[in-house]
């Protein structure tokens, strides 16, 4: 379990996090989802210009794996 916090505006690279990732958003879009082991996060970004945004993640992985993966 972690937490995430973007900036306003903040984005990420294309990603994948071979877990089962479950989303609560605290700030911004005020929202849950789930990602499956097989996603590709081609976009992964703050889309709010002004405000931050703030989740809480509970992935279900291999212990040691990493948290993501970058995507070519």
């Amino acid at each position: 379990m972690l937490t995430v916090e973007y900036a306003p505006g903040q984005s990420s690279p294309m990603h994948r996090h071979n877990a089962h990732t479950f989303v609560y958003v605290l700030e911004g879009a005020g929202q849950t989802f789930y990602e499956s082991p097989d996603d590709i996060h081609a976009v992964s970004a703050n889309a709010s210009k002004t405000a931050p945004a703030k989740f809480v993640v509970f992935m279900v992985k291999e212990k040691g794996a990493p948290v993501s993966v970058p995507v070519s």
